[in-house]
């Protein structure tokens, strides 16, 4: 792995006596695709936003390289109903020149919605919109929360391959939570496996095989919501929580 921008070591986060995340630990390095997954429930979302700073862990050390920078799409932007936002005007926010502002614009072929309002564009319009602010920072890390919720099957295509170009034009990494297995599979250079803990993580080719994936996610790439057993020291219930075993933080596997 290239020198790693985010390291996270044994995070944990408690609500109370509720366990949200488990010693959970990771790397991201430069242009990496790293993508999240797990069933509802598993800390996905609370996970991503402990590792950009929205919130902070129970424990748990984090580590950043130096000034970094990120771009981040919420899984969904709440808006005022009342209250008119065209386009250029959300997007004004960022506070870029207006060189950086429309060479974002063409190469997210967003230009034709300059004057639209925000509440009348469609979800992959939208999702565009979000990544053009997102991009506008200039990330190290742009950072996407389900990008293709709400999107058609013809719009998601369209939208990761420009979030690809995004990552090489940016040379930035790519920080993800996302139920599209097809894609993930396909394109992700790192896959967590989550249910509260790391239940395996590794390149795709490698974790496809692994039990825990499986048990999670079967042969209809779609998250089970039954109980499942890990293959080899613990038991979850039905919200993800361990019930029982000796569990040390750890989910190494053979492949």
């Amino acid at each position: 792995m290239s020198q790693a921008l985010i390291t996270a070591h044994e995070l944990s986060l408690k609500k109370g006596q509720q366990v949200i995340l488990d010693r959970v630990s990771m790397e991201l390095g430069r242009q990496q695709i790293v993508t999240i997954i797990g069933p509802n429930g598993a800390g996905k979302t609370s996970l991503l936003r402990i590792l950009i700073g929205l919130n902070k862990p129970s424990s748990g050390k984090l580590t950043y390289a130096h000034k970094l920078t990120f771009g981040y799409v919420p899984q969904k932007l709440q808006l005022n109903e009342q209250m008119p936002l065209p386009v250029h005007s959300f997007l004004s926010l960022a506070g870029v020149s207006d060189a950086q502002y429309q060479a974002v614009l063409e190469q997210l072929h967003i230009r034709h919605l300059h004057d639209a309002s925000m509440h009348d564009l469609s979800g992959g319009e939208r999702q565009r919109v979000l990544l053009a602010r997102a991009l506008l920072r200039q990330p190290d890390v742009l950072v996407l929360d389900e990008p293709a919720q709400g999107v058609d099957l013809g719009g998601q295509q369209r939208l990761y391959a420009l979030i690809d170009a995004a990552r090489k034009q940016y040379n930035c990494a790519v920080l993800m939570v996302s139920h599209d297995l097809h894609w993930v599979m396909a394109q992700t250079n790192n896959v967590i496996c989550l249910n509260k803990h790391v239940c395996c993580s590794g390149h795709p080719d490698h974790i496809a095989n692994d039990k825990a994936f499986l048990q999670l996610f079967g042969d209809s790439g779609q998250p089970q919501v039954t109980t499942y057993t890990h293959h080899h020291d613990h038991h979850h219930d039905l919200t993800g929580n361990i019930i029982d075993g000796q569990h040390d933080g750890s989910c190494s596997h053979d492949h």
